[in-house]
């Protein structure tokens, strides 16, 4: 069936989103840069700066925001940013961050960042395929960028940026502990504390939770009909540990991170295939060390950073992917099923430094360097099968072997070190225009070099209306998998693959025509190249072969506004559009919703009672060229938080429901993957929160 894209939606019905582009008279401005609020962004050009004039399409979302929305996690608060859609993949049910039509199950064209460094695992190249959600309430406030940003961030930061800063001693005095409950036996505590120990501004986050996950049904999948589990619910669930510490003092700041997951359910499968006894099990432990100074000496500021990031991702109980009576080939039927258990151990080491230079009248310079050492140190695998699939012993439990110091397990431990330097100009060349030009050169010792340049043309053309122009190329750097996968007889690594390449042109709009009321508006076009993707192998096996072919073309619009209705109404929301083709075939890219529209209400009431609905309509997710189901079914959700003070005491109680009435959202499986009717997403469910501060 053939997929058109739908017209847009009435715009009369769509209030759009305020944390993108409110703007102030000079004084507020001042204020915003001295205590930061969803008016300032550091993360468009790497300093502090009113929003307005970032050089960048950027959103912020504060703790209050997400307070207000009543989220418990990472993916509820980005799915209200517009041109912005959190998928599903099968394999773990990871969130997929689609920006603006850029969409892929096994990568990530976003980069993602805590507290500026990247959270990016060498594997696949995403945030780790045993993720398992990642809770908000240490979560200061959330930078993003729709567009690309590899002339500041380099690799990954190719369709968006996402910057999510924690709480430091400023944002957390006192202690706060909290409980929260409800659907699919989820429950989760917390407590979270800020004050001074001597000298030093210190604050810490502990975390623990848990939650046997939603078990909706897949009712077909990529097993043969006589040995499926399919109809069968997802694996989903898991245990979690998250913890912080931050130590501050002057210009220099410390910090630690630790985020467990275990018990993680293989979601609909890592093969598609139904699992219900596959779990996995991730680790990862950060630091970081930096020193900032703004001020120098006259003219100069500078700064340093150190951080390190260990991963561990494993197979606790081994995977199933295809279930027990399973039969590859003639006489090879496997007993318990094709069980495996690939295992990683990463470690990743990364120094950076920058100045900045304001002596030339009009101008901001930027210059910054950096040496990232990323080592992939260990792999590990356990497998009842051989590297053409046949089985070992009977194909049971009993016949896993371990293949860990053998050639035939699936990648070996690989290393790449990482130099680039970058330098960014900030012209003021009248009191109403900024030009901001940059370019960054990273060099790979794997792949060589790769240089990505930005423009970014501001103009303040009164005090209510900003208008800008940017351009901007970035990058994707091969992950190891693609590069170095090996005894697959499907598909294999390829070391010659190159990085893919994106270049962005946007106009954007901000406007308020009132006192209550901000608008903004964003065009964009973009331009993918060499994407990195399986094509027939001329010499198997491998069948595939991991290759830069092909390219996709996208253009978009995304509106955005804030209503401030009355003293205790605030109405916002968003409405995003995109077209992506296949650069060769010219036909609809597939997979990444056409519309997207977020409506948001937040009413105050007395004594400190709040009520907030948000309406979530996803449309218009064509399939890929070649895939003839008919289009992914659109959805609308309707979700509802409340949240009031007990009189004059320290508590805090809050309900949530999403959504309400129980709509059936989807998002897509993989063409040709066997999960024929997609991805069961978000069914009705409650929660009660508590908290106590003192």
């Amino acid at each position: 069936m053939a997929c058109r894209s739908a017209g847009l939606v009435g715009l009369s019905t769509i209030l759009a989103l305020g944390s993108a582009g409110a703007w102030a008279q000079s004084d507020e401005d001042e204020l915003t840069l001295a205590y930061g609020d969803q008016r300032s962004v550091s993360i468009a050009a790497g300093s502090v700066q009113p929003l307005r004039q970032a050089p960048a399409v950027a959103s912020v979302i504060t703790a209050e925001a997400i307070q207000a929305m009543g989220a418990a996690d990472l993916d509820e608060v980005l799915e209200s940013v517009a041109g912005l859609h959190v998928g599903r993949a099968a394999n773990q049910y990871m969130p997929l961050y689609i920006f603006r039509g850029i969409y892929s199950q096994f990568t990530s064209q976003v980069l993602v960042l805590q507290n500026g460094v990247p959270m990016t695992t060498l594997f696949v190249g995403n945030k780790g395929n045993v993720w398992a959600g990642y809770p908000v309430e240490h979560i200061a406030r959330i930078e993003l960028i729709r567009g690309p940003g590899s002339a500041l961030y380099g690799a990954d930061a190719f369709a968006g940026v996402i910057n999510i800063i924690t709480k430091s001693s400023a944002d957390t005095p006192g202690t706060r502990v909290g409980l929260r409950g409800g659907s699919f036996g989820s429950a989760d505590g917390w407590v979270l504390h800020g004050g001074k120990l001597g000298p030093l501004d210190v604050s810490a986050y502990l975390r623990v939770g848990s939650t046997d996950g939603a078990r909706s049904l897949i009712d077909k999948d990529a097993a043969r009909p006589a040995v499926t589990r399919a109809p069968g619910p997802i694996n989903v669930g898991h245990d979690a540990v998250d913890g912080n510490l931050e130590v501050g003092q002057g210009a220099w700041r410390g910090r630690l991170g630790y985020k467990l997951r275990s018990h993680v359910g293989s979601g609909a499968g890592v093969a598609s295939a139904l699992d219900p006894v596959g779990k996995g099990r991730s680790e990862r432990i950060n630091g970081d060390l930096s020193w900032t100074e703004p001020r120098l000496a006259a003219d100069w500021g500078a700064g340093l950073q150190a951080s390190v990031l260990r991963y561990v991702e494993q197979a606790t109980t081994n995977y199933v992917l295809l279930p027990a009576g399973t039969t590859l080939g003639p006489g090879n039927g496997f007993t318990d099923g094709l069980i495996g258990g690939p295992n990683k151990w990463e470690r990743q080491l990364r120094l950076s430094g920058f100045a900045t230079y304001t002596g030339f009248s009009g101008h901001s310079l930027r210059l910054g360097l950096g040496h990232d050492d990323l080592d992939l140190y260990k792999t590990t695998e356990y497998k009842n099968f051989n590297p053409n699939y046949s089985r070992i012993g009977t194909g049971s439990f009993a016949d896993v072997t371990d293949f860990s110091d053998t050639l035939l397990k699936f990648m070996l431990p690989q290393r790449r070190r990482v130099d680039y330097a970058y330098a960014q100009d900030e012209w003021r060349f009248h009191p109403d225009w900024i030009l901001t030009a940059g370019v960054r050169r990273d060099h790979y010792s794997d792949f060589g070099s790769t240089t990505n340049p930005r423009l970014a043309l501001v103009w303040s053309a009164a005090y209510d209306l900003t208008a800008k122009l940017l351009y901007g190329q970035a990058f994707r750097a091969p992950s190891f998998n693609e590069q170095h996968s090996i005894n697959n007889p499907v598909l294999g690594g390829n070391p010659a693959v190159k990085p893919e390449k994106i270049r962005t042109a946007e106009a954007a709009l901000a406007w308020a025509p009132s006192e209550g009321l901000q608008l903004n508006l964003s065009l964009f076009r973009y331009a993918m190249r060499d994407i990195i993707r399986g094509a027939p192998n001329p010499a198997a096996p491998p069948a595939n072969l991991i290759q830069n072919r092909g390219g996709q073309d996208g253009h978009g619009a995304e509106l955005e506004a804030v209503w401030d209705a009355s003293r205790s109404l605030r109405l916002t929301g968003n409405y995003a559009y995109q077209r992506s083709v296949d650069e060769a075939t010219r036909l609809d890219a597939g997979y990444a919703p056409h519309q997207h529209a977020y409506v948001q209400a937040d009413w105050a009431g007395v004594r400190g009672a709040t009520l907030s609905a948000q309406i979530n309509h996803v449309a218009g997710r064509c399939r890929p060229a070649g895939d003839a189901r008919p289009p992914v079914r659109d959805y609308t959700t309707l979700d509802l938080s409340a949240r009031t003070r007990l009189g004059a005491s320290h508590w805090e109680l809050a309900a949530m429901l999403r959504n309400v009435f129980n709509a059936d959202a989807r998002e897509p499986s993989l063409a040709g993957s066997g999960i024929v009717n997609d991805l069961p997403v978000v069914p009705r469910a409650a929660y009660v929160q508590a908290q106590y501060h003192y």
